[in-house]
């Protein structure tokens, strides 16, 4: 009885220990965006600089914010930004999208790219 009590223990921590060794830190990733992303991007609604609003990023169509000059590009790209896609994009933006303006040549490091796609979530239009 006790051996299946602790393969049921076991069973049942492993998927959250796992989890962990994934979790995101929305913290970490605005700090990576506060230090990488902000010289071009904002993240208040409709407020473009040199680059378009990233506020409601996740699940929106690409070249989608009002008042924003995109590439032929990202106008013509037909992407959703699921948090596949930016995960995929943020690793080598001109990959993802051949000649876009986007000057950013990527982020190699995984954990970095799912603390910034993180904290991209809590930005609501």
């Amino acid at each position: 009885m006790k051996a299946a009590l602790v393969v049921a223990l076991m069973l049942i921590s492993t998927p959250a220990f796992m989890r962990a060794a994934h979790a995101q830190d929305v913290q970490a990733g605005e700090d990576i965006f506060d230090g990488m992303c902000h010289g071009c991007h904002l993240h208040a609604k409709n407020k473009n600089y040199l680059a378009p609003s990233l506020c409601g990023v996740v699940g929106r169509h690409s070249a989608s914010v009002p008042g924003f000059n995109y590439s032929d590009a990202n106008r013509k790209s037909g992407i959703t930004w699921t948090e596949n896609v930016l995960f995929k994009y943020l690793k080598n933006p001109h990959l993802v999208v051949p000649n876009t303006k986007m000057s950013f040549d990527g982020l190699p490091d995984e954990k970095m790219r799912r603390d910034v796609i993180a904290y991209l979530k809590t930005l609501h239009d």
